[in-house]
């Protein structure tokens, strides 16, 4: 008897750059189906890895059978997935053969088949059988060891102020202190440095450049955002939320916050409708558990709300947030709620089944991650989810095999996951159709891939979107490759991936000594940005679905590439023909320094 396809297994290590691919695709490729798209952690360890594929006469997973799924979380630019070595596919059994994503991860493996949603319900007691219980048992120990050696102490409660429950105050606006708007006259450079002198035909204009202006911890801040309303771009940071001109820089409306920012959903609603996370005060006790909602078009702040923690097992360090339709997620370890972005209700939290979501992936879709008991403390259990985001109710399930865990979430619609084996040191990326059925696990090869995925640290939760350098429509999944060889000269691939059968179907070299990764869908096309160098700007460009070379469709200067290419975890985004980098968080050794640190840039004629 025939074992299920098995789902791809992830790379060989935690995300840098990824490295390699998917393993080879399931022996039997599953249903096909339809159609797909991609905030900011710290960097993550190394690239993607090389997927694996099923040992001959080995086929995918079987369902039900633990998906391997996965790869370490890629990290914002330069941060990758680390591939995994070889290992048994997370769904089924393992395999002998090395991992679809770049020799030597291990086979790939369908996690799982769809099955009825799950009734009824384990509480806290059962839900922590499986891992959650150590890292529980380590909370109340009062210290928690967290990766490579680092230690977190989580103890006593928050003496500092904390913020006003209410009404938020309406923005106010106010007047940019710190924007050179490529003329030489603004504050964001040295007057007689005119950020477009150096300009060639043929070059796009620096629409502005902006500095620093506000004071910030000492350790720095992270960067949310940015987010394009209409001629608005918004970002948040540290204890502000503001509102720019899409069009010269200047500040449209500031709007002040009681505390820190520390989460905020990946994208807004389609009226412009943000979420955010802030913290309940300003010691360093202070934990992430309060929402804003604010309208990026006006900058108005809505309701306020304080996330409610369900039991003593919620451990609600930080939350990561999710939009989908008019409902927004908040996520942490083992426990969940959602609300509607409107007006702030509640619409639920606990869904059926002893599984419970620990990170959601939104837009389109709302798709959860969700941990299982397994009644084994060193053995861990995932499945996911298509929600109603109205009630919480599953339309269908997808078991990963265990110790197969959701890493990332490539694409909503059509449906494409990252899953790992930490213990194996395994990565795949598999596809599912639109009833979570296997559709296919993607067929790396030998190629290294390097998926770039952010989203702000957090100790207790996951962040599943915000992945550049991979892209999908309804039948093909784009992903790009590492350079070719180490260093600033090396050139890199974008590789095209059916996603009926998991094989690539062609590959699109970037221009020579230069790399490029997949932003999301544009027409048709796919969407890519040629990265800057120390010498050489940046570019937009797009691939057609059918491959061949990438068109330029925005050239940035060369003259501006030193500043282009010095973005920390760069966040990346091409709205109305203007493409806007910024900085993913900012910090500096000394006040002045802050003050110097350039925090967006803004090509466009």
């Amino acid at each position: 008897m025939t074992q299920p396809p098995q789902p791809p297994q992830p790379p060989n290590e935690p995300p840098q750059q990824p490295t390699q691919p998917p393993a080879q695709p399931p022996a039997q490729p599953p249903a096909q189906s339809g159609y797909a798209y991609p905030p900011a952690q710290p960097p993550a360890q190394p690239g993607y890895g090389y997927p694996q594929t099923p040992a001959p006469g080995q086929q995918p997973g079987p369902y039900n059978q633990q998906p391997g799924p996965y790869g370490q979380q890629p990290g914002p630019y330069g941060q990758q997935p680390g591939p995994y070595n070889q290992q048994p596919g997370p769904y089924g059994q393992p395999s002998a053969q090395p991992g679809p994503y770049g020799g030597g991860y291990p086979p790939q493996q369908f996690p799982g088949g769809p099955t009825p949603p799950p009734g009824g319900g384990g509480g806290a007691k059962d839900f922590f059988k499986g891992k959650p219980g150590v890292i529980v048992a380590a909370a109340v120990a009062g210290l928690l060891v967290i990766g490579g050696g680092t230690w977190f102490a989580l103890s006593g409660g928050d003496d500092g102020p904390k913020p006003t429950a209410g009404t938020s105050e309406d923005a106010k606006p106010t007047g940019s202190t710190a924007v050179d708007q490529g003329d030489g006259s603004g504050t964001g450079r040295e007057a007689e440095d005119d950020l477009n002198a150096g300009r060639k035909d043929g070059e796009s204009k620096v629409a502005w450049l902006q500095t620093n202006d506000v004071d910030l911890p000492r350790n720095g801040t992270d960067v949310y955002g940015p987010w394009v309303v209409g001629d608005t771009v918004v970002k948040a940071m540290y204890r502000q939320v503001v509102g720019y001109s899409a069009a010269d820089g200047t500040k449209k409306w500031t709007l002040d916050l009681p505390a820190e920012v520390c989460a905020a959903a990946n994208a807004p609603t389609a009226d412009g409708k943000m979420v955010i996370g802030i913290k309940n005060g300003s010691t360093d006790k202070s934990i992430c558990n309060q929402m804003q909602m604010v309208d990026l078009t006006t900058g108005k702040g809505g309701w306020k709300k304080e996330v409610a923690k369900q039991g003593d097992f919620d451990i609600m360090t930080d939350i990561s947030l999710t939009i989908s339709g008019d409902t927004v997620t908040a996520a942490r370890t083992g426990n969940s709620n959602a609300y509607r972005v409107s007006d702030g209700k509640d619409l639920f939290d606990k869904i059926a089944g002893e599984c419970q979501p620990f990170a959601f992936a939104g837009g389109a879709k709302l798709i959860a991650a969700e941990s299982c008991p397994t009644g084994e403390v060193a053995s861990t259990r995932n499945q996911v989810q298509e929600l109603d985001p109205a009630t919480g109710k599953a339309k269908w399930t997808y078991k990963l095999a265990d110790n197969w865990e959701v890493d990332k979430v490539y694409s909503v619609n059509p449906l494409v996951i990252s899953v790992k084996n930490s213990d194996k040191k395994s990565w795949s990326v598999v596809a599912l159709n639109s009833d979570g059925s296997p559709r296919s696990q993607i067929e790396g090869g030998k190629d290294k891939f390097a998926p770039d995925c952010g989203g702000g640290f957090i100790v207790f939760g996951a962040v599943l979107e915000g992945c550049v350098g991979v892209a999908a429509d309804a039948n093909t999944f784009y992903m790009s490759t590492e350079p070719d060889q180490g260093g600033s000269a090396g050139t890199n691939e974008i590789v095209a991936f059916n996603l009926d059968t998991g094989k690539s179907k062609w590959r699109s070299k970037a221009p020579t000594g230069k790399t490029m990764k997949p932003l999301r869908m544009e027409g048709g096309n796919v969407l890519a940005y040629v990265e800057a160098s120390y010498d050489a700007g940046g570019a937009v460009a797009t691939v057609a679905p059918t491959g061949g070379a990438p068109k330029v469709i925005q050239q940035h200067p060369a003259s501006t590439a030193e500043i282009e290419n010095s973005f920390y975890s760069p966040k990346l985004v091409y709205a109305d023909g203007r493409f806007y980098v910024a900085s993913g968080r900012v910090s500096a050794t000394n006040d002045e320094e802050e003050k110097k640190t350039k925090t967006m840039m803004v090509f466009g004629d």
